[in-house]
């Protein structure tokens, strides 16, 4: 059964296939500038919106409903009664031209009935015999003087309506509230627009975030690539843009956090299969630019560290890349060994003092897939893989040219470079079934050129640092004198003696339809999170990185 599966996006769960929480919070911490940018537009808007809207000043009056009536008990309830339902309709009349015309002519103002009843508002306290109107305008004394001149007609045009012949009216409206000069806008309100924007933009922010993680397609990290993918992740590799200049950071500074990452890498390398463990491995990727030669490079210089014999081979016979990093020759290698030319012990060059051994990859053929599929090769690496403990293959990606399925036939597995942002789920989906296709070993993966603020969006990687003090902060310590051990330098550093392998080891159940394994060792379990820097930049070919398959095609 194909471990390689499509899931409906990045925010799925790569073991449940369910949204958490987690999920939406890894969305925010990446997309962070998108929401941040969203609501600062927002909050733009808004303010503008606030700042060129006409300010609209409020007066007040208030008017109180009573009846006339004897003092009994049934007199009293019965004119309650009358008055709770007067009140309603004197809230209607109350901006009828009947009442209005009068306001208008006393305050001497121009416009229609119609335009001020839109600047008046009655309103009616629940169970009061009250009626509350606001005046708007945009001049506060403007707004007293109508409030006033309401206050003085409406009583009047009430007691007209409700006078009968020859009768008092039963209702008498008294002002409780006199119309005030209030010099505060009651619109536009900057604090309420303004919270209501930073509300608004937050949402459409995160809205706009969660559907830009959702048609994002490339793989940014671990939780991404386990939407693809249930194959073993063996390590991750940050992304460092100084890894152009210093590709070969294990040598270059084997304390950093980079190489503590190459050496997680090397061990979880060395406990996939402790039973059968592999001993010829090809290192490829799906497209170009990933990061697979320097990858490869500081992958062999971290086991030949701890004293194992280690051959790398220059399997990339279109592009080589590999021995450029290495500061060697190779004009005369592969090719010439596998054509008869020379003998592979006069082509291997040695590595400084360590175990390491390189094969470059020579002249360029014009047939260099069936040059690295023919028997000669597969002799070559069967007899590498007796005299070493390890040989990789450092070969060219998989979706542009066969190359590198060719080779995971005769080897004993294959590691997958993975460069973040990269690479699409679709192209890591297709190189998987490239190898499925031909039967090869998929060892695992190895997520490369992660950005730190994506090492979050999987599990077990940490953010720690643990190289030794340096001499200014030793003298920064305050405390008892206490003995320390001097720091060796790197070129006084003895040859390792690897250690004996043990006579037998207690291999973990089979994963489902996998051989049996012992623990591998997660993400940052043996150092820092960021768990090392990408493959040099310069490893991408000439030209942005090709994501049609007809662009792909440009690769032979």
């Amino acid at each position: 059964m194909s471990d390689v599966h499509a899931k409906s996006g990045p925010l799925h769960n790569g073991k449940t296939g369910t949204v958490e929480l987690q999920d939406y919070l890894n969305v925010i911490r990446k997309r962070w500038m998108i929401i941040a940018a969203v609501t600062l537009v927002t909050l733009g808007l808004t303010a503008a919106y606030t700042a060129l809207t006409p300010r609209a000043y409020g007066s007040s009056t208030r008017f109180f409903v009573n009846t006339t009536s004897d003092d009994t008990t049934v007199a009293l309830a019965q004119g309650n009664t009358f008055t709770q339902a007067r009140v309603k309709t004197y809230a209607q009349i109350l901006e009828d031209p009947a009442v209005l015309q009068p306001v208008i002519d006393a305050v001497k103002i121009g416009g229609t009935t119609d335009e001020l009843a839109a600047r008046v508002t009655s309103t009616i306290p629940p169970d009061t015999s009250l009626i509350d109107v606001t005046v708007t305008e945009s001049s506060p004394q403007r707004a007293q003087q109508l409030a006033t001149a309401i206050s003085e007609v409406f009583p009047r045009y009430v007691d007209s309506i409700e006078s009968k012949s020859n009768r008092q009216s039963p209702v008498t409206l008294s002002v409780t509230r006199p119309a005030t000069l209030e010099t505060t806008p009651v619109s536009p309100k900057p604090t309420r627009n303004l919270a209501l924007g930073l509300v608004l933009g937050l949402l459409l922010g995160f809205g706009v975030a969660l559907l830009r993680d959702v048609l994002d397609k490339s793989v940014k990290s671990q939780r991404d690539l386990e939407t693809v993918t249930d194959r073993t992740i063996l390590g991750g590799i940050a992304f460092d843009a100084d890894a152009a200049t210093h590709p070969l950071i294990v040598q270059v500074d084997p304390r950093s956090q980079r190489a503590e990452a190459f050496r997680s890498l090397r061990t979880n390398l060395q406990f996939i299969d402790v039973a059968n463990p592999p001993k010829s491995i090809v290192i490829t990727s799906s497209l170009p630019g990933e990061g697979k030669s320097t990858t490869t490079a500081n992958l062999a210089l971290s086991l030949a560290d701890t004293g194992l014999k280690v051959v790398v081979i220059e399997g990339d016979l279109r592009r080589p890349r590999l021995l450029d990093y290495l500061g060697f020759e190779g004009s005369v290698g592969l090719t010439d060994v596998l054509v008869g030319r020379v003998d592979v012990e006069d082509v291997l060059q040695p590595f400084g003092r360590t175990g390491l051994r390189l094969l470059g990859a020579g002249p360029i053929p014009p047939n260099p897939s069936e040059l690295l599929g023919s028997a000669n090769m597969e002799q070559l690496v069967t007899d590498l893989s007796e005299r070493y403990d390890y040989v990789l293959i450092d070969a060219p990606p998989l979706l542009p040219v066969t190359d590198a399925a060719v080779l995971s036939t005769i080897v004993d597995g294959a590691l997958v470079v993975v460069g973040a942002g990269v690479a699409q789920r679709e192209h890591v989906r297709r190189a998987l079934e490239s190898l499925e296709a031909v039967n090869g070993s998929v060892l695992g993966l190895i997520l490369n050129r992660v950005k730190v603020k994506d090492f979050g969006s999987g599990y077990g990687t940490y953010e720690y640092d643990y190289r030794p003090e340096s001499e200014r902060q030793r003298a920064k310590d305050k405390g008892p004198r206490r003995l320390r051990r001097p720091v060796a330098a790197d070129d006084e550093a003895a040859l390792v003696v690897p250690r004996p392998k043990a006579a037998a080891a207690r291999p973990t159940a089979a994963p489902e339809g996998g051989h049996p394994t012992a623990p591998i060792a997660r993400l940052g379990d043996y150092g820092p999170g960021p768990m090392a820097h990408p493959s040099a930049a310069d490893e991408r070919p000439n030209g942005p990185v090709p994501n049609d398959p007809a662009d792909i095609a440009t690769y032979r």
